[in-house]
């Protein structure tokens, strides 16, 4: 290692690793290797995480200034009264310190910083905000910043830590006033939550801020079902200006009331993100999302497939004459490729899945059984790729 840390903070950093998995700070990587093959650099401490942030894919701490908490959430393996873990605090100065060495020796380019509560949400707002005010003033750190509302903090704290961070988040958890008492009695869904977020929103018009925020739910502890945590997506999206919500799938954890709980398939949490996506990124409403009776969407094929296999496999679409919103419905067309289409038949007509590729249809497969091009279906031209 070519960094040196205060032995303490050393220690306790290699701590946190509960930190790096039920903290969502980014879209993590789920495998170790790239795509060409090339394997990562090995992590000198467990606790940072390469995660896609507003500004690019970064490698960045993420922290916690304790993992102590007074609060009794069902699910979280820092929950009150959990003897089977060794707690961990830092001080502001300790954690800006310990982030500063790693920033200066190249080791991370950015911080996500939450906590426990303990002495009240007030008191633990007031040093994640002194941490980022530390880094900020007297390191002159100028990066990536992500710090955590916690509930019930004051107007005035989410004032300053929005002036301070890059991104905000404020965890609801649950997508109903219901799910979240049953997984986290002691937090109030109204007061201590959506009213945080409608602080944010508040301030970064009144303020003009630039602030991103995100939000986060358990999914699949409580029976919450895909179209209530989708519906309070879309209602974060639309009124409140939310960048993203993150889903974690639940996994039990011994000495919580829900250890003896099955865990959800992380193949559940995969269709949520494709689905989130659908909603934010591709002018999708609710209603047309494809879920089946129990109002969970398949997990055996994405939400887009789903809903393409109802609607175009008897009328595939003709790429030379659809619009951009009709190219959006086919699997395997995102944005950048729809764009690309329609410049393209500007300059004459795409008669090809070799044509399409060339223009960012990646995987031609998923497309070939929806679309015409020039009238004729493209099944047979599959034999080529």
């Amino acid at each position: 290692m070519n960094f040196k840390l205060a032995p303490d903070a050393f220690e306790k950093l290699t701590l946190l690793d509960d930190a790096t998995r039920f903290e969502p700070a980014g879209s993590e990587p789920l495998a170790e290797s790239t795509t060409t093959g090339v394997a990562r650099k090995p992590k000198p401490l467990p606790c940072i995480a390469e995660v896609s942030t507003p500004t690019g894919q970064k490698p960045i701490l993420k922290g916690m200034i304790t993992t102590a908490c007074e609060r009794d959430c069902f699910y979280c393996p820092f929950r009150a009264g959990r003897s089977k873990m060794q707690r961990i605090t830092f001080s502001p100065d300790e954690m800006a310190a310990s982030f500063d060495t790693l920033q200066r020796a190249g080791q991370v380019d950015g911080l996500f910083l939450s906590s426990g509560i303990i002495k009240g949400s007030v008191t633990t707002q007031d040093k994640i905000i002194d941490t980022a005010e530390i880094l900020r003033r007297k390191y002159g750190y100028r990066g990536y910043v992500h710090l955590k509302i916690m509930p019930g903090a004051d107007r005035d704290q989410v004032r300053r830590t929005m002036q301070l961070a890059d991104r905000v988040s404020i965890n609801l958890e649950g997508p109903t006033l219901q799910r979240l008492q049953a997984l986290a009695p002691k937090k109030s869904f109204w007061e201590e939550l959506m009213t945080r977020l409608q602080w944010v929103g508040q301030i970064r018009q009144r303020e003009g801020l630039r602030t991103s925020v995100v939000t986060q739910f358990v999914v699949g502890a409580v029976g919450d079902t895909d179209l209530e945590i989708l519906q309070m997506s879309e209602t974060l999206y639309r009124q409140m200006g939310l960048q993203r919500t993150y889903f974690s799938s639940f996994h039990p954890i011994i000495q919580t009331p829900f250890e003896n709980l099955t865990a959800t398939p992380t193949e559940r949490e995969h269709r949520l993100y494709q689905a989130s996506f659908l909603l934010r990124d591709y002018g999708w409403n609710l209603e047309e999302l494809p879920f089946i009776a129990n109002t969970n969407l398949r997990l055996d094929v994405d939400p887009k497939h789903a809903w393409a296999e109802q609607h175009l496999q008897g009328s595939p679409l003709e790429v030379n004459h659809a619009t951009r919103d009709e190219l959006l419905r086919i699997p395997g067309i995102g944005p950048k490729t729809a764009d690309a289409i329609i410049h393209a038949r500007q300059r004459g007509r795409l008669t090809s899945l070799a044509h399409l590729r060339t223009l960012g249809l990646r995987q031609p497969e998923k497309a070939s059984a929806y679309l015409l091009l020039d009238g004729r279906m493209t099944a047979q031209q599959m034999s080529f790729f």
